[in-house]
């Protein structure tokens, strides 16, 4: 039996002919491949031009805690007690003993009016006095002279000897005198309280200090010349003890409900910072301060100063805490603050641009940003007290946006 034998490449080339190509099976692999890699390169930049027009949104979980609720406001540190000391005489300052800075005790004395005038005044009142006392001497003796003479016409009248004219004119007389007598009395009087007004201005022209403190300042110097009129000359200021000061703070009427007695409250100054010092409301003044049509209350703070760190006049700025609210579902402030952007075939202006004046807050649902009407009570002024609305615990409150619009 005789087998064919299959013909070989260079037969079938010769019996095909010249320019006709053999055609080989793995060339379709090649060209499947590279048609995928074609398809999922369009699929992929499809899908990039496709997530260029996606928004993406930072958020945070909405929880549960504690919101510490404070009241911040700025005022100048005083000393508890002070005093102006100043001058009820005129005249001019001879001396000064005390310097500022320097502790004084009460009593002490701090500086000196020239008493030469006064001097001179209180030698005159004494001499008023003296001649005032000599009139009532003659007065009295006056007196009993027209007393005598009466006695004696009397008794004259009753024998028959005088008329009742004379007796009626020793009367006059016994009256006019004791009249005299009475009134030289009040004018010793009035001499003696002159006497004693002028010693006391010579008393006052000594300054002394009223308390025991610190001289704060010194308004004058020797030599100066102060008029005591309707305005008392303050020569120096004094703080009876810098160890314990206060602080007084404005503040805003919007705020008052919160400010009670008692609450603790911390406060800096730019002399020291990054310091805190503690104080404690004392009181809340009713008496309303306007300024440019801004309504404040002034609230009073106790400091305490053992270091004597802290000086009258400083500038602080003060924290008090008005509150604690414990267990209360809280969000940041900037997911109320939050509104999405408009995006052409989105969300529109009507959508995200409300009139009502209420609050929300924004979900995703899907990726479509949902607004959520709550109502809002105590902030720190970080985060917000949730007092009613559908939001729950643990979902996820819009914020802010982080893509490309």
């Amino acid at each position: 039996m005789v087998t064919d034998a299959l013909p070989s490449l260079t037969e079938l080339k010769q019996t095909i002919g010249p320019g006709v190509g053999v055609w080989r099976p793995r060339r379709w692999w090649i060209l499947g491949g590279i048609a995928v890699a074609c398809m999922a390169v369009g699929t992929l930049a499809y899908t990039l031009r496709g997530n260029r027009n996606l928004v993406q949104y930072e958020s945070v979980l909405v929880t549960r805690g504690d919101l510490a609720v404070t009241v911040e406001s700025t005022g100048t540190l005083e000393a508890v007690t002070s005093f102006e000391v100043g001058s009820e005489v005129s005249g001019r300052v001879l001396k000064e003993l005390v310097d500022v800075n320097d502790e004084v005790r009460k009593g002490q004395i701090m500086a000196e009016i020239d008493p030469e005038p006064l001097d001179s005044g209180l030698d005159q009142s004494r001499a008023q006095l003296r001649g005032a006392q000599d009139a009532v001497n003659l007065a009295q003796a006056t007196a009993s002279e027209s007393a005598r003479t009466l006695a004696r016409n009397q008794q004259l009248g009753k024998e028959g000897i005088l008329s009742q004219s004379e007796l009626d004119a020793a009367l006059a007389a016994r009256d006019r005198d004791n009249a005299s007598l009475h009134s030289t009395q009040e004018s010793v009087r009035v001499a003696r309280a002159a006497v004693d007004l002028t010693s006391s201005k010579r008393q006052k022209a000594t300054i002394r200090a009223p308390i025991d403190g610190v001289v704060l300042a010194r308004l004058v110097e020797p030599g100066q010349t102060v008029t005591a009129g309707f305005q008392t000359p303050v020569l120096f200021k004094l703080a009876q003890d810098l160890k314990k000061m206060k602080l007084n703070v404005d503040i805003d009427e919007a705020d008052v409900s919160r400010i009670h007695g008692g609450e603790t409250a911390t406060f800096t100054v730019e002399a020291y910072p990054g310091r805190g010092f503690p104080s404690q409301v004392v009181t809340l003044q009713m008496q309303p301060k306007v300024s440019q049509n801004v309504v404040t209350y002034l609230a009073v703070l106790s400091v305490d100063n053992a270091d004597r760190a802290l000086l009258p006049g400083m500038t602080c700025t003060a924290t008090i805490q008005a509150e604690t609210k414990r267990g209360v579902l809280v969000v940041p402030n900037a997911a109320l603050r939050f509104t999405p952007p408009v995006k052409p075939g989105g969300l529109s202006k009507t959508g995200v641009n409300f009139t009502d004046g209420k609050h929300r807050v924004w979900v995703l649902k899907g990726t479509v940003p949902t607004p959520i009407e709550v109502k809002t009570g105590a902030t720190d002024g970080r985060h917000t007290e949730i007092l009613s609305g559908e939001l729950q615990e643990g979902a996820k409150v819009l914020t802010d946006t982080k893509g490309s619009t």
